[in-house]
């Protein structure tokens, strides 16, 4: 089948496509066909060599989303599964591949009327954006800032929040990003590379009762600084290269909680079907800004590295 292999660590360019066995289902296994492969911010740091939630040791083919149709079963499993188009993880790896075999109980169905390129978006990243949101706890009137909003997961924050019925200020990096966010539900778009754009903030919503944050570093500790006494701030992303700066003293000097959710597995899993049946539903949209064919991995890697993405980035593999 065809792949893209990673054979040592480094900068995009150690992402070759090459041919590699086709899997076979093993016990309690399915076989999917893969359509689509989910890109994350993750898989660049993994392949770059940095620490991560997935521990791998080269050569690997990368990928831990993907969405398709499960060609086969392996003994023990349901027969009725063939043929179903699912989303799954793969365990953190193989996913960038024509096929993949993963454990029986991990592809979650996807609803009747819902895309599958748009069911891999909301993989991980509707996944994340619903938990973030019943985390941090989102009420009428609210006014929330999404740092990184024209990203995969801030797009559907900025959604997720307007429909709770939120003041929304969407804040991204770049005029082509800030310009998405008025169609997403943000009553206020600020591009956090201008100068001044916290006072521009300030000035029209006075301060804020909830953070998103997915950039980090001094663009987190700025919008930490615009929160009201009794605000939440929650951290989902480090697109600056670093964390939130911002400590748990600094936090409760100024009578803000600082959110950390602790979900279960199955927790997950749930949260994962909520953002599908939405999107079935009508009422939650990927922004999918990127394609590229499974040769170019490469490519997708530098351009989500290089900052340029918009939404989600898809690897088409068939």
């Amino acid at each position: 089948m065809r792949a893209v292999w990673i054979r040592a660590f480094g900068g995009p360019e150690v992402l070759v496509p090459g041919p590699a066995p086709d899997p076979a289902p093993g016990p309690g296994q399915v076989l999917v066909d893969v359509a689509h492969a989910n890109i994350t911010f993750v898989e660049t740091q993994q392949r770059s060599g940095r620490p991560g939630p997935f521990r791998v040791t080269p050569p690997l083919i990368p990928g831990n989303g993907v969405g398709g149709v499960i060609a086969a079963v392996g003994p023990g499993v349901d027969p009725g599964l063939t043929g179903r188009r699912v989303v799954s993880a793969t365990g953190g790896s193989g996913g960038y591949a024509e096929r993949v075999a993963v454990h029986a109980t991990a592809p979650i169905e996807v609803p009747a009327g819902l895309a599958l390129d748009a069911a891999v978006a909301l993989l991980a990243d509707g996944r994340t954006a619903t938990m973030l949101t019943e985390a941090v706890g989102v009420h009428p009137g609210d006014r929330v800032l999404v740092e990184a909003a024209a990203g995969g997961v801030g797009s559907l924050l900025v959604q997720l929040a307007a429909r709770a019925g939120a003041r929304v200020i969407g804040v991204a990096g770049g005029q082509r990003k800030v310009d998405l966010l008025p169609g997403l539900g943000a009553e206020l778009s600020v591009d956090y590379r201008a100068p001044g754009w916290a006072a521009r903030i300030r000035d029209a919503v006075g301060g804020v009762d909830v953070v998103f944050d997915g950039v980090g570093g001094p663009v987190a500790q700025t919008a930490f600084e615009l929160l009201a006494p009794g605000g939440r701030m929650v951290s989902f992303g480090l697109a600056s290269g670093e964390w939130s700066p911002v400590s748990v003293e600094a936090a409760t000097a100024r009578q803000v909680a600082l959110i950390r959710p602790d979900v279960p597995p199955a927790r997950l899993r749930a949260y994962t079907g909520r953002a599908l049946a939405e999107a079935a539903a009508g009422r939650l949209r990927p922004v999918i800004g990127q394609r590229f064919p499974l040769e170019r991995a490469a490519d997708a890697h530098a351009a989500i590295e290089a900052r340029s993405t918009v939404g989600k980035t898809l690897l088409d593999v068939s």
